[in-house]
């Protein structure tokens, strides 16, 4: 079956498209027509961590640059970007590229590493960034640190407003054990500043004096924030204060995420800026980078909402591009919530006819409800990583783990069909009773309206892992396709097994469909 183009490849021959259609800015951006999400879509640089904010009339946007190879599973960001617009509405932005890198701003920090960062207007009219970044000559534990810059304008110059070091890091401005990155700030009404940041379930929060950087008091920690994990992001709107933040209480019951490294935004009130803080509820379900983060401003009477995806071209976990969607609030309700937001995404083409009918079905495996670090619905949604996460399976490692299991889909009416194509995940070699390996076989079982039959037998499925295992079989009709799965094992326990993708293949190609809504009952 033919995939789509991934990766560098892509990149390399949308670059000179992306090149030759580009136009230029008066002050030297790059200009982007984007008719939906996300903002840069076509694999040429890649955009993560939002931090919008208002300046001269404009809606800006600061964001990393992800530059991660395909099958990299590490976030390497090598510097900032921007992206501004007059009218979000209108998709016209002005894209910014690199305009600033860590050690080119601060001398005591390291290339790379350029995480999530906030500009924001100081009381002086001059705008701050607040950049965690990593410390170069330090003995601490973890080495991130959040440096301040200070420029007039938002592509810079940039230059450290605090070249002492860090303002915040696990020496200052009192010893700590948690990672210092993602800091977020809000300059009140009254002129006081406030900044939070922390990551790994760990949310401290310090009033700043008023030269945006030096600490006031003493350091909250907040820990009444349901499933807060890391991104937080403070605003004020109508007296109330908001805290959104990535969250990742996982479970199969969870409003948040069924699976622990996909992260659902979520968010909290508080009647004044240092708390204390209430948990409201979820503002955007996970998204398809796995990591999210979230980011507001208010910009000509309307809120917008920030976000990344894995929706570009050859994105992934590691190549994040930005969106931007308008939030909104029900005042009917005190404090005013904050209104689910819908993600929205480009016009693409239509989609080419396909043999494979799995996205029309609904997934269920025998180890439901499934370990939080997996995601049934990962089996099939046309996603094969090279290095993949464990959400973007589903598996059932649990570190006792049983001699068979089986995946089955279940469609809305009968289906006919004669292939089938899985993909199975594995860390350890075949044979192995550890880690997961592939199975030691597997075997596909329909519905027959009475009982499950076998589709050929045991010896006619190939075996092997990192790659689409292929499997024909004369036409059957079905509402209900099962794969048998028996575990590799060592004599003394059984590996765990995984599975990235399983297509089912119909004799002739067509348009693809949807997935039922309504749960599917089982065939029996």
């Amino acid at each position: 079956m033919t995939r789509f183009l991934t990766g560098s490849a892509a990149a390399l021959m949308l670059s000179a498209a992306t090149i030759a259609c580009a136009g230029q800015s008066d002050d030297g951006g790059r200009k982007v027509h984007a008719p939906g999400n996300p903002i840069l879509a076509d694999g040429e640089y890649y955009s993560t961590d939002p931090a919008p904010f208002v300046f001269d009339g404009k809606l800006w946007i600061l964001a990393g640059r992800d530059e991660a190879p395909e099958g990299v599973n590490d976030f390497i960001m090598p510097e900032w970007q921007l992206l501004e617009t007059s009218d979000p509405a209108s998709g016209e932005w002005v894209h910014y590229p690199a305009i600033a890198r860590p050690h080119d701003v601060f001398d005591w920090a390291e290339k790379g590493r350029a995480y999530a960062g906030q500009i924001v207007k100081g009381l002086d009219g001059r705008l701050y960034f607040y950049a965690p970044v990593m410390e170069k000559d330090s003995d601490a534990k973890d080495r991130f640190a959040i440096g301040v810059a200070v420029a007039d304008s938002p592509t810079g110059p940039w230059h450290d407003a605090h070249p002492s070091g860090p303002i915040i890091s696990q020496r200052v401005p009192v010893a700590n054990t948690i990672q210092n990155i993602d800091p977020t700030v809000l300059v009140d009404d009254d002129g006081r500043v406030y900044l939070y940041w922390g990551t790994f379930g760990q949310l401290r929060g310090v009033e700043l004096e008023p030269d945006m950087m030096t600490p006031k008091g003493d350091i909250v920690t907040v820990d009444s924030l349901t499933g807060f994990f890391e991104a937080p992001w403070l605003m004020k709107r109508k007296g109330t204060y908001y805290m959104l933040y990535a969250g990742n209480k996982a479970g199969p019951d969870s409003e948040c995420t069924p699976a622990v490294y996909h992260a659902c935004i979520a968010y909290g009130t508080a009647p004044s800026p240092l708390g204390p803080w209430t948990y409201r509820g979820v503002v955007l379900k996970p998204v398809s980078s796995t990591t999210s983060h979230p980011g507001v401003a208010e910009f000509k009477g309307h809120y917008y909402f920030a976000y990344h995806t894995a929706d570009a071209k050859g994105g992934g976990p590691f190549r994040r591009s930005v969106a931007v969607d308008e939030m909104t609030f029900d005042d009917s309700r005190t404090p005013a919530a904050i209104n689910l937001v819908t993600p929205t995404k480009r016009p693409g083409p239509a989609p080419e006819p396909t043999r494979n009918i799995a996205p029309e079905a609904q997934a269920f495996a025998s180890n439901q409800p499934i370990p939080v670090q997996y995601w049934i619905k990962a089996l099939n949604d046309r996603k094969a990583r090279k290095a993949p996460l464990p959400p973007e399976m589903w598996g059932n490692w649990s570190g006792d783990n049983p001699a068979s299991e089986w995946i089955e889909y279940r469609w809305e009416k009968p289906v006919t069909v004669n292939g089938s194509r899985i993909w199975f995940f594995a860390d350890q070699p075949a044979g192995s009773g550890i880690g997961v390996a592939p199975p030691a076989q597997w075997q596909l079982f329909y519905w027959d309206g009475s009982d499950w039959a076998e589709i050929l037998t045991p010896d006619a499925y190939p075996g092997g892992s990192g790659t689409f295992l292929d499997v024909s079989f004369p036409p059957v009709k079905t509402r209900c396709l099962r794969a048998v799965l028996t575990a590799s094992g060592d004599g003394k326990s059984h590996a765990g097994m995984g599975v990235e993708e399983w297509e089912v293949l119909t004799p002739e190609a067509k348009k693809p469909g949807t997935a039922p809504v309504t749960p599917m009952a089982p065939c029996e």
